[in-house]
């Protein structure tokens, strides 16, 4: 095994009852039960050690450090790589624009990264703080991905209530402030974009045969990859929606024109 590098988001072993145990820099990582590192590949220090570290082949090294950005599930025998993408709530940065969290993980292993922080990393560290998170990777993996489809869905739970918001002010002929529709529009495509592929890949992680899954870790991806699907089906009659306001405000705009055109 490898030690602990100095600089590490989260580092601790899962005590298999929800739990954890901290692990301190520097410390070997434990063989005998599992544990999670996670790391901020941009800190030169983490990114010297993912390049370093023998527990990656040259794959897992090129994946944790950011080579690509979309969705992407690889499984080399009883290892499984992937890239997942999560809503960014940063400050001063635009939701759409997806945070990817890289995933190297393994029957006792996990090693993650990514370059902004996610509120669904977050989530899981603090219920393993209270003693009600994952007892072991695979549940780790699918608290992962619940929490990320959690995030998704508030957000375009919110994106719904703004186009509700405009299709109201359209209905009271009120045009809407210059440019909010087309920021909606263009969240939902973005949105759409990324969680496509992520509901794929998730269905396809439940159907692999990975000794480590039971049957429950994959009857819940399954829950996770249906609602994704209904997210999706939102975002879609969202962009529908959006359209046909667009048209409305024209026609509203246009009926303006010629009234003063004739006046």
């Amino acid at each position: 095994m490898d030690r602990v590098p100095g600089e590490v988001i989260y580092a601790l072993t899962l005590d298999g009852k929800g739990g954890m145990a901290p692990l301190t820099a520097g410390s070997d990582i434990p063989g005998d039960r599992p544990a999670w590192l996670h790391l901020d590949y941009g800190h030169p220090d983490s990114a010297r050690w993912l390049l370093q570290t023998p527990l990656l082949g040259e794959a897992a090294k090129e994946s944790l450090l950011g080579q690509s950005n979309r969705p992407k599930l690889v499984r080399m025998g009883e290892t499984v790589l992937l890239i997942l993408r999560g809503i960014n709530h940063n400050q001063h940065h635009k939701p759409e624009e997806m945070v990817a969290l890289r995933i190297f993980i393994t029957p006792d292993l996990i090693i993650s990264s990514r370059r902004r922080p996610l509120l669904s990393e977050k989530d899981v560290f603090e219920q393993l703080q209270l003693g009600g998170g994952p007892d072991n990777p695979a549940d780790w993996l699918v608290e992962i991905c619940d929490a990320l489809t959690d995030r998704a869905g508030e957000f375009v739970e919110e994106l719904h209530d703004q186009i509700l918001e405009l299709e109201e002010q359209v209905l009271e002929r009120d045009l809407p402030t210059t440019g909010k529709l087309a920021r909606i529009r263009k969240q939902l495509i973005m949105i759409r974009r990324y969680l496509s592929p992520q509901r794929d890949l998730i269905a396809r992680l439940a159907s692999e045969k990975i000794s480590w899954f039971e049957e429950d870790d994959r009857r819940r991806l399954l829950d996770i990859a249906d609602r994704l699907r209904r997210w999706l089906d939102d975002l879609d009659a969202g962009v529908a929606r959006t359209g046909v306001l667009a048209d409305e405000i024209n026609n509203m705009v246009a009926e303006a024109t010629n009234r003063r055109a004739y006046q």
